[in-house]
Order: C-alpha cells, then sequence, then structure tokens
C-alpha cells in the first residue's frame, strides 16, 4: 500500500470512529476526545520506546509499577519531559476497559499524574493541562458513569485499532497526518472560520517555504498567533535537513488550540526542550521579547478581529508599533500583527504572513503603516492567491512576504489567484502550483498576468497601494473576435435575410392575388 493510500485509508477510519461515538456531542467539541486518545497513545507508544531502547527482550508495557526506581524516573523525565508508569500505558487501559467501571475517572487520574510527573523540572510548562480538555468527567459524554464509559471505551478502542505500523518507522507522521485531517475536518463540518482554527497543509506549505526561502540554516521559527500550530510544523518538514538550533515558538490567545499547538508538537516528535508555545494575547500581552530577533516567522493571524488598539494610549510607544507612527485601527488588528511579526524579524530573515486583501488598499491608519513599511522598503512580495483555499470561509486571502534584507527597492507582485484545483468543497494549492510560485518569487521575473517586479516611485505615485490587481494585468480570457472575418460573416448573413424577405414578399404577394381573384370571381 503506497503512502498516499495508506494515509486514505486512516483518514477514513478515524473520520468513522468520530462519526460513530460523538452521539449528540457537537462534533467540533468532540474533537478533543478523539484528539486526546491519539495524543494519549502516542505518547504512551513513544515513552515505551524511549524505556526500551530498541531491545526486544523488554515490553514496559508488561513490567510492574514497583520496579520503577527513582533515578530511573528522575532521568526520564528530563530526556521526555514527562513520565509514564506501565500501568497508566494507553495498551493496557485499553485491554480492561470494557470491564472497567471506573474508567472515567481512572483517564482523569492518570492524565492529572502524567501531568504532576513533570513538575519542578524544565518541561513542566511544556506538560502542564496538556490534557485539560480531555475531561473524562463532562456530562456532555453522558448523563451517567456508565455512558460516560460507554463513550470513552469505543474512542479508546477505535483509536486502538487504527494501524500506525512500527513506532520507528512511519507511525510518527501518520500521526500527525490523523490529527491534522481530524481538526481540518471538524472546521469545515462545523463552519468555523480556518483563518482561526486551522491552516490547510497547501498553504502552510507555501508560507513555510517562503519564509525559509535559501536560509541554510536559521536560529527558530516563530508564530506569533500559531493556532493548532500547522504552520510551525510544515516548517518542520521543510526544514528537516537543515539546522534549527532553537526550535520552535508559538504564541496562542485560545486556551483548547493552545494545548492543540502543544500537543500536535509531541505528535511529530518535537521534544519539548525544542518548542516554546505559549498562551495569551500575542497584541497586548506579548511573550519571547527576550527571544527575538527571528530568522522565519510564519502567521496565518485572525482577519480583521477588534483590538484595544488607541484606547490603549502606551501603545503608540510600544516599540513594534511606534516607528510606524500610528497604530492598526481598532477594528482592524491585521497590520498590528504585521508591525509584531516584523519588529520580531531578524536582519537575515523573512516573514510570511497571510492578510486580509483590504489591509493593502484601504487609506486611513492602514495607509500610513503600508507607506512606513514601503520607505524602508521592508516589502518584499505580495501574493494574492485563488479563493476558497480555506476551511469555513471563500475569502481569496494574499499572502504579505516581509525581508530586511532586500537588495533593491522594488517590490513584487504574484497573482496567483489562476493556480489551484478545484475540489469538492474547497480549492487546493497542488505541489505544481506551489513551485510555480516559488519559481517566480525566487527570480523576480515579469511574467505576464502572472508577475511584476515595481520600482519604489511608482507605488509612492499609487499612493502606497499594494493590491496585486493595481500592478499586475488580468487576463483577458474573453473569446479573440476577428472583426473583419464576422462583419464579411454579417454581410453574408444580412444579404440572405434580404433574399428570404424578398421572397417570402413575392409569396405573400402571390397568395393575395389569389385571394382578390377568388373575391372577384
Amino acid at each position: 500500500m503506497t503512502s498516499t493510500q495508506q494515509r486514505a485509508a486512516l483518514q477514513r477510519q478515524i473520520w468513522q470512529i468520530a462519526n460513530d461515538v460523538r452521539g449528540v456531542v457537537d462534533g467540533w467539541d468532540f474533537k478533543q476526545y478523539v484528539l486526546g486518545a491519539l495524543f494519549y497513545r502516542f505518547i504512551s507508544e513513544n515513552f515505551s520506546s524511549y524505556i526500551e531502547g530498541g531491545d526486544d527482550s523488554i515490553n514496559y508495557a508488561e513490567l510492574n509499577d514497583n520496579i520503577i526506581t527513582p533515578d530511573i524516573k528522575d532521568d526520564s523525565i528530563k530526556t521526555k519531559g514527562y513520565f509514564i508508569y506501565p500501568s497508566q500505558l494507553f495498551v493496557n487501559v485499553v485491554a480492561g476497559a470494557n470491564t472497567n467501571e471506573k474508567l472515567n475517572t481512572d483517564l482523569a487520574e492518570i492524565f492529572a499524574a502524567i501531568e504532576a510527573s513533570a513538575s519542578g523540572y524544565p518541561s513542566e510548562s511544556d506538560i502542564k493541562g496538556l490534557f485539560g480538555d480531555f475531561d473524562t468527567t463532562s456530562n456532555r459524554l453522558g448523563n451517567t458513569v456508565k455512558e460516560k464509559n460507554t463513550r470513552l471505551t469505543a474512542v479508546l478502542k477505535g483509536v486502538a485499532s487504527l494501524d500506525f505500523g512500527d513506532f520507528e518507522d512511519s507511525h510518527i507522521d501518520l500521526f500527525g497526518d490523523a490529527y491534522e485531517f481530524l481538526i481540518s475536518n471538524y472546521a469545515a463540518n462545523a463552519g468555523k472560520s480556518g483563518g482561526e482554527f486551522f491552516t490547510p497543509q497547501y498553504v502552510s506549505k507555501l508560507i513555510a517555504q517562503l519564509a525559509m526561502h535559501k536560509q541554510t540554516n536559521v536560529n527558530k521559527i516563530y508564530d506569533p498567533a500559531c493556532g493548532s500550530g500547522s504552520l510551525l510544523l510544515q516548517a518542520k518538514k521543510h526544514f528537516d535537513s537543515h539546522l534549527i538550533e532553537e526550535g520552535f515558538f508559538g504564541q496562542e490567545i485560545n486556551h483548547t488550540t493552545y494545548n492543540l499547538a502543544r500537543m500536535n508538537m509531541f505528535l511529530h516528535n518535537i521534544n519539548y526542550d525544542k518548542f516554546n508555545i505559549q498562551l495569551g494575547n500575542t497584541l497586548i500581552n506579548p511573550h519571547f521579547g527576550n527571544n527575538k530577533p527571528f530568522d522565519a516567522i510564519v502567521s496565518n493571524p485572525p482577519y480583521s478581529v477588534k483590538w484595544i488598539g488607541s484606547d490603549d494610549p502606551t501603545l503608540i510607544n510600544d516599540e513594534r508599533f511606534a516607528p510606524a507612527g500610528v497604530l492598526a485601527p481598532k477594528s482592524k488588528a491585521d497590520f498590528a500583527f504585521v508591525l509584531h511579526a516584523l519588529s520580531y524579524l531578524s536582519s537575515k530573515g523573512r516573514a510570511a504572513i497571510v492578510c486580509f486583501p483590504g489591509i493593502f488598499y484601504r487609506g486611513g491608519a492602514e495607509q500610513k503603516i503600508r507607506q512606513y513599511l514601503v520607505d524602508n522598503n521592508y516589502v518584499e512580495t505580495v501574493i494574492a492567491l485563488a479563493p476558497n483555499l480555506f476551511f469555513g470561509t471563500s475569502i481569496a486571502v494574499n499572502i504579505l512576504v516581509l525581508s530586511k534584507h532586500k537588495t533593491d527597492t522594488l517590490t513584487q507582485f504574484i497573482d496567483a489567484s489562476s493556480l489551484f484545483k478545484k475540489q469538492t468543497n474547497n480549492n487546493i494549492l497542488t505541489d505544481d502550483d506551489i513551485t510555480r510560485i516559488m519559481e517566480v518569487f525566487d527570480s523576480k521575473d515579469n511574467v505576464d498576468y502572472l508577475a511584476k517586479s515595481i520600482p519604489y516611485e511608482e507605488i509612492v505615485a499609487n499612493n502606497y497601494n499594494l493590491s496585486v490587481s493595481s500592478y499586475v494585468e488580468a487576463k483577458d480570457n474573453r473569446e479573440v473576435v476577428d472583426i473583419i472575418q464576422l462583419n464579411a460573416k454579417l454581410k453574408t448573413t444580412v444579404a440572405k435575410i434580404d433574399q428570404l424577405r424578398r421572397e417570402i414578399d413575392a409569396i405573400i404577394t402571390e397568395i393575395e392575388g389569389d385571394r382578390d381573384s377568388e373575391v372577384e370571381a
């Protein structure tokens, strides 16, 4: 079975589990139980593999908890960031799930113990609260303990039945694919905003390649509105063969999504000491100020979200916003995220940010911020993507690429709105589409109807308008008509009509003549 077939089969299995067990629970809310079980299985197998160390004679799940010494536990937590006793492993809990009348409370105690194992260790903040949204005692699972346990058993058994292959072989990626597939489908089915909850892998892949283009190594990668972490993870996939010195950094305002992002790091085998995901409002309470600058920044911030803006008089003096001399509008924080990213960007790096198209042509404060960006030569490229690429929204978004190391004062505009493949519910970017965009981005060549590099003076003369359609001519797909040939056809047609009219008139005259003769007779 090919990887594509295996992935498709896996996705069908996971979706079936979700449909079978969610019952009266809303699908978007219930995802946390399926994803939580996936995560629980993953860290259990991951930890067992670490303890066994490749020795086939050891089966950690079959050992007695009493065999664990304080030194073994201490070393394990320092390395893996957490500890799981044999009796707490996913495989052992699943084995007794059908007959365990205390399953829901036992699970709650196990999750609490795993989190508590990191207390006092460097990994504490990375582990704490990871299972917070996997509430095994919630009435959403049922009104009675029996109902709760029945649904929990169904979830655990379903996840246990998934065939991920050997741990050291391929199932790490399959875990990640399963995770992202479930989030994307719940987002689509629940009508949630794709910009808020999930960035499709094909868009994430493009953004990661833009941000890290031609960098042989980066110090660290940052997403100031990281959601479930999909952009950071695409950066990992794209950069696996290179050096990421200090790892992956992100901040997320939504508590559930913050937990998902941390889980996603573990699911993709990123150890606790190689990621730092923080909870909070990036615009008002930013983390990582002492960690900047970053060589690569990727982001898909929420579109046109409201923020405090000018209602907080201290923000105009914030080092992130002060250089522009104006704050983003209170009703549209888009440029606040852009300026934040720019402030955290290193002199050698790039930031690739998904943006709402309106910010590139509207007036007022947004025009003044564009002027600051253009006058200081920070805008490398603006890319217009096709519509309907995100789950839950049909918006045709743009990608803004910022750089602090441009060698000229040209700004590139790419109209990629025609590069997509239509599918049932959404359009997608194919690998060929991404390759074509990256080729044009790299070359900076002018390509009819696709890309154009514009001098600084022309953008200034156009009132700092950065809308792609203002600079890249759209291809006219209307049928080309040969006027001379058409006119000749019209003359022929008119002549035929005139001839037919004469013939019809003659027939009518003849009929009327016959009728008059009959009347006289």
